[in-house]
């Protein structure tokens, strides 16, 4: 007799929609006569053996509720390439608690993990999640939508701010070395120039706008991925490697360069927080019903996808990790920015 019974584990950073998919998982599993055990922590859970059983009462009115119930952690003993020890470890938990599959909710870490336990004996099925959006295998992830609603209301309030003191606001927001959440949350929060790091600026067209902006409106709004490169091609980092403080790079120097009266707010964590937006709920609830009927009817090794406005499955591959960036020359929201006056700083200046 076959194993009728789930894994269920959320790895990586958290974001909201973790709770939906999850809810999603265990009550569509239920409904094909399965079980659902959720891994505490990640991968790490699997490990350590820490479990927690799901039932459709216990995940019901998870839905709105931001964050993961399960825990998670993208540091521990699941660092690839994973360890031989780490890998008999975790077959051994996953064969002493019958599962027939483990639904992996992840970033392209999480994939990449879920691949390797795949090659090892352990049936595995995907559920995209990052509030970056970088994943390639997919059209949007889980979590970006909600985030991009954070930044923007972030930016209408800096607007009112910005405006009656005649200021330049800095806004440095997540994303890695995608520039996803600052293109959309900027040209939604009407932004006068987003620093992308897929895109090579300049100090020149940067002060140009600030000072152009002086002379009309007074005030102006600058919104700089994470990752962004500056002009030197370095990237800004703070001391335990981690991506973070450009912003404060770019204020100070449009603060010396232009004389304008400018303040940083970087958004941190604030982004991952909270409850998701209505289409992160459907989104996640949709990848959640996918991902089950999936691992329920043996169609292993599969991840759940948007492709348009359809949900699909697509394979689990060695090349998880690849990210998906903006294509400043192809993507149509970067023309649509252009058209309405917002600024790359990747203009050419002339003296």
């Amino acid at each position: 007799m076959s194993a009728k019974r789930l894994g269920v584990l959320t790895g990586g950073g958290d974001c909201p929609g973790l709770n939906a998919v999850i809810r999603a998982v265990c009550i569509t599993a239920h409904s094909y006569g399965f079980t659902t055990v959720g891994f505490h922590d990640g991968f790490e859970g699997l490990y350590s053996l820490e479990t927690i059983e799901l039932e459709n009462n216990s995940v019901r009115d998870i839905l709105n509720i931001g964050g993961t119930i399960l825990g998670t952690s993208n540091i521990g003993h699941f660092v690839l390439p994973l360890n031989e020890e780490v890998i008999k470890q975790a077959k051994a938990n996953y064969d002493k608690l019958g599962l027939a599959c483990l639904v992996c909710v992840g970033g392209d870490g999480t994939m990449s993990i879920a691949y390797e336990l795949s090659l090892h004996g352990m049936n595995v099925v995907g559920v995209p999640k990052t509030i970056d959006n970088d994943l390639k295998s997919t059209d949007q992830t889980f979590g970006f939508d909600s985030a991009v609603h954070i930044v923007t209301e972030a930016l209408d309030r800096l607007h009112s701010t910005a405006c009656s003191h005649h200021r330049c606001m800095v806004v440095e927001v997540m994303g890695r070395n995608a520039g996803w959440i600052a293109l959309h949350s900027g040209v939604a929060g009407r932004a006068n120039v987003i620093l992308l790091p897929e895109v090579n600026w300049n100090w020149e067209s940067l002060f140009k706008v600030i000072d152009d902006t002086k002379k009309t409106s007074r005030y102006s709004l600058v919104v700089v991925a994470e990752g962004a490169k500056l002009p030197t091609g370095s990237q800004v980092m703070v001391a335990d490697k981690r991506l973070g403080g450009v912003g404060t790079t770019v204020a100070e120097a449009i603060s010396h360069n232009t004389r304008a009266e400018t303040r940083v707010v970087v958004l941190g964590h604030i982004q991952r927080g909270g409850s998701p937006t209505s289409f992160d709920r459907l989104l996640a609830t949709k990848y959640g019903t996918m991902a089950a009927k999936l691992a329920c009817t043996g169609d292993y090794g599969k991840m759940a996808s948007l492709r348009g406005t359809e949900i699909v499955a697509v394979p689990i591959t060695a090349d998880m990790r690849v990210q998906r960036l903006v294509d400043i020359e192809t993507d149509q929201l970067v023309e649509t920015a252009r058209l309405t006056g917002v600024s790359f700083a990747n203009e050419v200046t002339t003296a």
